[in-house]
C-alpha cells in the first residue's frame, strides 16, 4: 500500500503537469548543496520551481497523461524545473549553470504536452522570452499595414495639395 507522502506527491505532480507550460527533466547528481541552492534561487527569480522527484511517481503521472517517449528520461536522479508561464525561462537558467558547473544535465523537456529531446535544449536556451517574441510579431504585422495606409493616403494627400495650390493661385 502506498504511503501518504507518495500519494500527496503524486497529487502534486498531477497538478504540476496540468498547469505547467514547460517541464525540464534534469540529472543533478554531482552538484553540492550550495550549488543546488544557488540554482534554486536563480529559478525562483524567474518564477520557476525546481523539485527533486522520484522516477516511479513521475512515471505514474506521465502514464496517466499518456506522454510517450519518457522511459529514457526517467532513469537515474531526476529533478524537474517547472515553468507555468514562460517556457524558455528554465532553459536560460539551466544554460548559465551548465556553463558554470557542467551540471545539471537536461534529460528531456515537455512543452505544452509535447516531448522534446535534450538536443532541443540549446535552441530553446537561445530563444528570446515570450514577451519579446510577441512584440516582434506585432511590429512585423503592423509594418505592412502601416505601409498600406500610407500608400492609400498618398494619392488623397496629393490631390488635396493640388487643390490647395489651385485655390491659392486664384
Amino acid at each position: 500500500m502506498p504511503n501518504k507522502n507518495n500519494i500527496n506527491q503524486v497529487k502534486e505532480l498531477r497538478d504540476v503537469f496540468s498547469k505547467a507550460s514547460a517541464i525540464y527533466f534534469t540529472a543533478y547528481q554531482g552538484l553540492d548543496v550550495a550549488s543546488i541552492t544557488k540554482i534554486r534561487h536563480s529559478f525562483f527569480k524567474k518564477n520557476v520551481d525546481y523539485k527533486v522527484a522520484k522516477n516511479s511517481l513521475l512515471k505514474i503521472v506521465i502514464d496517466e497523461k499518456k506522454i510517450p517517449g519518457m522511459d529514457k528520461v526517467l532513469k537515474g536522479d531526476t529533478a524537474i524545473a517547472i515553468s507555468y508561464d514562460e517556457p524558455v525561462a528554465p532553459a536560460k537558467v539551466l544554460k548559465k549553470y551548465i556553463k558554470e558547473y557542467e551540471l545539471p544535465t537536461v534529460k528531456g523537456i515537455i512543452i505544452d504536452g509535447k516531448v522534446f529531446s535534450p538536443d532541443t535544449f540549446e535552441k530553446l536556451a537561445k530563444l528570446e522570452s515570450k514577451e519579446i517574441l510577441l512584440g516582434r510579431l506585432v511590429l512585423m504585422l503592423g509594418s505592412p499595414l502601416q505601409k498600406l495606409v500610407s500608400t492609400l493616403n498618398a494619392p488623397l494627400q496629393s490631390t488635396l495639395s493640388v487643390l490647395s495650390n489651385l485655390k491659392n493661385k486664384s
